[in-house]
């Protein structure tokens, strides 16, 4: 994949690190009430790559954008957010269909493969707050949801260390460059994608596989 010259060299160079084990969780207790066949989640949980091929793989999910939430506009931008210091996390705003696919079956994908909620500002090999793991909701009722489904998974045991997602505001998202949409099916075999993010995708079709698509819905150009 072409990448600017002043780039190339730091994505390429993202560490591997070993992958993440996916944690097999209940689905969430209760149920969030939705109507229409358009709705909209906001995820932080590491490397946008990652998250994004998962969700792209979701049945029902009609796109999923990599981007930036949590900072202002004028610092959207991936060499300003990668400092740390602007508020920003690298974030996914899935766009989905409720009556194929529910609020709560993307979160429980979201805790059990698309990255370790417990890890505090960093995700395996990413640290800084840009990596934290956050959960933007669009309204207070998925503010809550979140809240109750958190506090559920807690009382589990199942990931063995609290969950530090935290719950965050969504002032706006902004949308990444466009080298960094559809990063994981446009570049398969790069090390930091094969060790980290390809076993998010099998893991989401061993442990979600009514909810797997084979062809994952793409972003293309912005």
């Amino acid at each position: 994949m072409l990448l600017l010259p002043a780039l190339a060299f730091g994505l390429w160079n993202r560490p591997a690190h070993a992958e993440e084990k996916p944690v097999e969780i209940p689905a969430p207790a209760i149920a969030l009430a939705e109507t229409g066949t358009t709705a909209t989640a906001v995820f932080a949980g590491g490397c946008f790559w990652g998250v994004q091929g998962v969700f792209q793989h979701v049945t029902g999910v009609k796109n999923a954008v990599s981007g930036y939430a949590g900072g202002s506009a004028e610092t959207a931008t991936y060499d300003l957010s990668s400092t740390g210091t602007t508020g920003h996390a690298e974030t996914v705003e899935v766009t989905y269909d409720p009556s194929v696919v529910s609020y709560g079956e993307l979160l429980q994908i979201y805790f059990s493969v698309a990255h370790n909620p417990t890890q505090l500002n960093y995700q395996g090999p990413d640290h800084g707050t840009q990596y934290r793991s956050t959960i933007f909701p669009v309204d207070d009722a998925q503010a809550e949801f979140a809240k109750a489904y958190i506090a559920q998974l807690d009382a589990t045991g199942l990931f063995g260390a609290p969950i530090v997602t935290t719950i965050e505001p969504l002032k706006a998202f902004y949308p990444a460059e466009q080298y960094h949409q559809d990063f994981l099916t446009l570049n398969p075999t790069w090390p930091y994608i094969v060790y980290n993010d390809l076993p998010k995708i099998a893991a989401l079709k061993s442990l979600f596989p009514d909810a797997y698509r084979n062809e994952p819905v793409l972003v293309g150009t912005l």
